[in-house]
């Protein structure tokens, strides 16, 4: 396993985390002894089997659960030495989040539902921050529309859009593409590598695609609980 070096400046970092759960049959381990560091910029895919842990490392990462063991540093914050309240404060000023199932608001249009995260942070130019990057994901003749009224395409679209507002200095990615027929997941990656790169937003994404984490700057691959595998892509 290549390993990676801890670095202070950076913008992400697993400190030997584990995750047990109990079961019927007793504890499980999800994941056991995990580190890493992810600098600024960074595009990441994480890799494996189903069962490996993927989302729960996500889930651990954002704030959104706690290790058994081990501790995650968001954007300079130990997440285990926070409550709930704070942990949430830190995902609403450092991290935005991109699923498979878009998770957009239906009662809002287009241009509503990505104002949401800033209008919830208090800036002052929402919208005109908002037509911006629908403007840049391709959707400025569409923002008057609702959920319903968008394809599945479009939809990821506002979501990534949404989660871009923010500027967040990590930008989670859950299988972004599951829903999507493969021209278009592909359109959609296109468009996070693009946002990736023209901003200091990093990005870590979870797949099944080998194509699409290869096209990462770095891949960490889980097996069995373990982290297994920490490669850089040669660019």
């Amino acid at each position: 396993m290549g390993n990676q070096s801890i670095a202070n400046g950076a913008v992400l970092s697993a400190h030997d985390i584990s995750k047990e759960v109990s079961s019927p049959e007793g504890g499980l381990t999800i994941l056991a002894d995990v580190s890493f560091s992810i600098d600024a910029g960074e595009s990441v895919a994480v890799v494996g089997p189903s069962g490996a842990g993927k989302s729960t490392l996500l889930a651990l990462l954002a704030g959104l659960d706690l290790p058994t063991r081990g501790h995650v540093v968001l954007n300079g914050a130990n997440l285990s030495d926070l409550d709930e309240d704070g942990r949430a404060s830190v995902r609403a000023d450092s991290v935005g989040f991109v699923f498979q199932s878009f998770h957009l608001v239906p009662s809002l249009n287009a241009l509503e539902n990505v104002m949401l995260p800033l209008e919830l942070a208090g800036a002052e130019n929402a919208r005109e921050a908002s037509l911006k990057i629908i403007d840049k994901v391709g959707l400025i003749d569409r923002w008057r529309h609702y959920p319903a009224q968008l394809s599945g395409g479009e939809k990821q679209r506002v979501a990534i859009a949404r989660a871009f507002a923010t500027e967040p200095a990590v930008l989670f990615a859950d299988e972004p593409t599951g829903n999507l027929d493969s021209r278009t997941g592909s359109n959609i990656m296109e468009l996070m590598f693009e946002l990736n790169r023209s901003s200091t937003t990093t990005l870590v994404l979870v797949t099944h695609d080998h194509s699409l984490a290869e096209r990462c700057d770095r891949i960490l691959s889980l097996e069995a609980a373990r982290l297994i595998g920490d490669t850089k892509e040669s660019a």
